[in-house]
């Protein structure tokens, strides 16, 4: 639950998260951004309650939309497939990614998005900037980001046992037209849940009104679970989810253009798919000492780029895959809960490339990494005014390289956070962590089988993060605030050319402060935050930051919504990019452009008739006033006339319909 963004907001007024972030059920702290979805779509007719701002309101139909109101979360890239979020200034790559509690190992091209996900599968995302707890997983060198998709039991009303619901919407900007399904129901112990959506749509235009390079729409996706609990509450699941991407994209999909070098298409396909399998057990009537879970998961993503009918006359294969698997027991010891177990993963790298000119070359390349992880994390109240949370993980890794080299490393990481309610308006909470993360593996596409990787071998990252943090309420408002520092040290940065064992040492440190009030059925939420970013010792930059960073600095967010009695929800959000000028020049060693600030305007009506059940409209105008603007945490823009970056969506009016029976 986040510091300028952590509040409930509900009918009566606010209540500071704060005040049962820590409990033993829930390990919140201040710092924590926790996004959920109503059980129904739209909000409650006498109250608006969401947790940050809630995937309900802001509608996402990529990962820029469902961060929007957040001021240190940043998305880069106008097109789903080449989109990379950063927390804190953190690119993703560093943080625990899971999805329904599967490791997420996708870095295969630094072109394409790393995790490709549908925020409409999406019932929760969980985000622990810089200090994650010990039972997140390994490699929490930036904190950690947990997605959770929706179960019939987060669907299903009181008493009911079958249930749907339609979506059809539309985009003018681009036609784009998507249609999705869900089927949910519980029958004795049995649950079950499909998902399919499929979006299709044209080349999207800027504020400008040209044409953005490869930003069509062709993204299916599709979830189906099925479970079992007994009336002990031991329950089995089996979850199987499944997202694709396949259009022409820019040739260097996160960039429009660059200015010299090869000369390459303008365009070229990509055909990226990402899959989930697992299955877990859980006991969800916890039982003093014994609540334990069991979880085995596959996770892959094949990119595919076919250039046989192109000037470049050659295809390339990549395919990244983890199977992952926890055993852990959470004890309840009625002071406090300890949460102990262990983790593992095996990943591996695979790339297929073929030239297909006739002095044509083919290369294959591999790496593998696997992980076995000791955990512990106690959470606990030590007073009624204190809540603390305190935890230890050891990671134990054996690394083979594309010509058989190995190598095994081990290490520690502890985490400790505590919260103190020193008046019943004023929360204090701190927290700080050192996450030893080891040898990662390299992207796929710069896997070079001429590789050595002695002597120098591959260095352990390893990554220190602190924050401190306050939270005051006053009169019907909230105030918040919080510091935060993170810095990676050793950073794999391999490239083709230079090498399997380059690192590269990150920085990002910031302040962030919010403002929130809320109402009978409403709330309106300020955020601001300021965020530096370093690689090296100097300011980011983009290509250097690779996987890494990126340059960041000013960033406010506004959003309000409204509740009328008669069914009608309004709402909308601000974000506004301040002009940065701490960038780095790579041609020159010195100051780079300033980066120019933009600010973008969103707004939308939801309708759910009465006479209709079930029934819910909604209207809504994205960048309403035409905003021609490249996202800040999109690639290249310091390096003016030699990249040419991809713009953001302009004006688009975007209509939906959606039938819940």
């Amino acid at each position: 639950m986040k510091t300028s963004n952590l509040v409930v907001w509900c009918a009566a007024g606010l209540l500071p998260v704060a005040a049962f972030a820590q409990s033993t059920e829930d390990e919140g702290f201040l710092g924590t951004i926790v996004l959920a979805y109503p059980t129904v779509p739209g909000l409650a007719e006498d109250a608006i309650s969401v947790t940050s701002e809630g995937i309900a309101l802001s509608n996402p139909s990529d990962l820029s939309e469902l961060f929007v109101a957040e001021p240190t979360i940043a998305v880069g890239s106008s097109i789903p497939m080449s989109q990379k979020v950063y927390v804190n200034g953190i690119e993703e790559n560093n943080l625990a990614i899971s999805i329904d509690g599967a490791r997420q190992n996708n870095k295969i091209f630094h072109h394409n998005t790393t995790t490709l996900i549908d925020p409409a599968l999406l019932n929760t995302v969980r985000i622990d900037p810089g200090v994650a707890p010990a039972d997140a997983g390994p490699g929490a060198l930036g904190g950690a980001l947990a997605y959770e998709t929706m179960d019939a039991g987060d669907l299903l009303a009181v008493g009911q046992t079958f249930g749907g619901r339609f979506k059809t919407e539309y985009d003018t900007n681009g036609a784009i037209f998507s249609n999705s399904l869900t089927a949910y129901g519980i029958e004795g112990g049995f649950e079950y849940l499909g998902f399919l959506k499929y979006a299709t749509g044209d080349v999207r235009e800027d504020g400008d009104g040209q044409d953005i390079i490869g930003s069509g729409t062709d993204l299916l996706s599709g979830l189906a679970k099925v479970a079992y609990e007994t009336e002990g509450g031991s329950r089995l699941e089996l979850s199987v989810e499944q997202v694709s991407d396949d259009e022409n994209r820019p040739y260097r999909a996160n960039i429009g253009a660059v200015f010299g070098g090869r000369p390459v298409p303008s365009e070229r396909p990509y055909d990226l798919e990402r899959t989930n399998v697992i299955l877990s057990y859980t006991e969800t009537v916890a039982d003093g000492l014994w609540d334990p879970t069991f979880r085995l998961a596959y996770s892959g993503t094949e990119l595919f780029n076919d250039e046989s009918n192109l000037s470049t006359a050659q295809t390339t294969y990549g395919e990244t895959s983890s199977l992952s698997g926890e055993i852990s027991n959470r004890f309840d010891l009625g002071w406090g809960a300890v949460n102990a177990g262990l983790d593992f993963y095996s990943d591996q790298a695979d790339l297929e490339y073929d030239d297909l000119t006739t002095a044509g070359i083919d290369q294959t390349a591999r790496e593998k990494l696997s992980n076995v992880g000791l955990f512990g994390q106690l959470r606990m109240e030590p007073s009624d005014m204190t809540r603390l949370s305190l935890g230890l993980r050891a990671d134990f890794q054996d690394f083979e390289g594309i010509d058989d080299y190995t190598q095994s490393e081990a290490g520690l990481s502890g985490n400790i956070s505590g919260e103190l309610f020193a008046t019943d308006q004023l929360t204090l909470s701190a927290g700080y962590a050192h996450v030893w993360g080891g040898m990662e593996l390299a992207e796929n596409y710069i896997l070079n089988p001429a590789w050595s990787y002695t002597p120098d071998g591959i260095t352990p990252v390893t990554s220190d993060s602190v924050f401190l943090a306050a939270s005051y309420d006053f009169g019907g408002w909230v105030v918040d605030g919080k510091v935060f520092n993170t810095e990676i040290n050793n950073a794999r940065s391999a490239s083709y050319n230079g090498g399997p064992s380059l690192t590269t040492d990150v920085a990002s440190r910031g302040v962030e402060l919010g403002l929130g009030t809320a109402w009978e059925g409403g709330f309106l939420r300020l955020g601001y935050a300021h965020v530096d970013t370093e690689v090296n010792g100097r300011a980011a930059d983009s290509y250097t930051g690779n996987y890494l960073t990126m340059p960041m600095g000013d960033f406010l967010t506004v959003q309000a919504a409204h509740q009328f009695g008669n069914g009608i929800l309004v709402g909308g959000d601000v974000q506004v990019a301040f002009d940065y000028d701490d960038t780095y020049d790579s041609a020159t060693g010195g100051s780079g452009p300033t980066l120019p600030g933009y600010t973008v305007v969103n707004a939308f009506m939801e309708y759910t008739p009465s006479e209709v059940e079930g029934l819910t409209l909604r209207a809504e105008v994205n960048n309403l006033f035409d905003e021609s603007y490249t996202s800040r945490a999109t690639y290249g823009q310091e390096f003016a006339g030699q990249v040419e970056t991809l713009q953001e969506p302009g004006r688009s009016f975007r209509i939906s319909a959606e039938f819940v029976f």
